[in-house]
């Protein structure tokens, strides 16, 4: 399978998102690497750190019991302490983004409180005006959209909505600065690519996904950014359906936008992952925050790869 295209990206214009799994997998990898990430959208997940290395943390404090209730102020001392020993990139990298948080009404499987916190924690490093939370819109656990997905009433597969509200659309023009068009359709190439080539440690899924804008092919200068999936709703799972139909397509289009869509892998066995999360509590390293954690260096090594830096 092919390698990752070599593409004209702009300096200083990587930004990441994620759902879920994927929401805490984005604030990971921008904590991480903060020195090259620029803006940073959430879509129902919790604070960086907050499973502290615990799948059981994960279960009691990260998601929807009723003592869901993560302690940002405790989870923003530890990024600073983590960032003084050299494990993330300097920590006031993170004032220059801009961040999107999404929590639906409906969603069932992160409290209120989880989202709030990661709201809280982001407060400590990034201007007001650089921060937006959306919290009043009618969906479940995972990413809204004007027409493609499941019904918007339950919990269900693939995870993606149609409630008549363009989440990706909304998170990425805040991002942007504001500029909302998007076309009408994606008329780029959603290509596989190989991702054995940029994971030694074997974390990842084989195959990821690129999608390239027509204008972004040759060498005009384009934007990246970094798309995550969440649980249950890879390609073990859902094919190509949360590269095709979240969105991410139509704003690339018109805004010149190249968007990677990495993929976690399921395993049953070492790993114990049988829902195809990202890493947010410890299960395929006890360094999973830090940049040298399997799946954020998998990751970046991608970006380099298709940015060249």
């Amino acid at each position: 399978m092919a390698p990752l295209p070599h593409l004209a990206i702009a300096p200083t214009t990587i930004s990441v998102s994620g759902v879920s799994s994927g929401g805490y997998l984005a604030g990971q990898f921008h904590l991480a690497y903060s020195s090259l990430v620029d803006g940073v959208g959430v879509f129902a997940a919790g604070p960086w750190g907050c499973a502290r290395g615990s799948l059981s943390r994960a279960l009691g404090d990260c998601l929807s019991r009723p003592d869901s209730a993560p302690d940002p102020a405790a989870l923003v001392a530890q990024a600073r302490a983590a960032a003084a020993r050299g494990n993330l990139d300097p920590i006031v990298g993170l004032g220059r983004a801009r961040v999107w948080i999404f929590h639906g009404t409906r969603d069932d499987t992160v409290a209120v409180a989880v989202s709030t916190a990661l709201v809280e924690f982001y407060r400590a490093f990034v201007p007001a005006a650089q921060l937006r939370y959306v919290d009043r819109i009618a969906a479940p656990h995972g990413i809204p959209t004007l027409t493609t997905g499941s019904d918007c009433g339950s919990t269900q597969a693939p995870y993606l909505y149609a409630c008549g509200y363009d989440g990706v659309g909304e998170m990425l023009a805040f991002l942007d600065g504001g500029r909302a068009a998007v076309a009408a359709a994606g008329s780029g190439v959603l290509a596989r690519f190989d991702q054995t080539r940029y994971d030694p440690s074997g974390s990842l899924a084989a195959i990821g996904f690129v999608y390239v804008p027509a204008a972004c092919a040759g060498a005009h200068p384009c934007r990246l950014h970094v798309a995550f999936h969440g649980c249950r709703q890879g390609s073990d799972f859902v094919g190509e359906r949360f590269a095709r139909e979240s969105g991410y397509d139509r704003y690339a289009d018109r805004h010149e936008l190249v968007v990677l869509f990495p993929q976690a892998r399921r395993s049953l066995f070492l790993p114990l992952n049988p829902e195809g999360c990202w890493d947010w509590w410890g299960y395929s390293s006890a360094d999973y925050l830090g940049r040298d954690a399997p799946e954020l260096a998998a990751v970046r090594a991608m970006v380099r790869a298709v940015a060249g830096f």
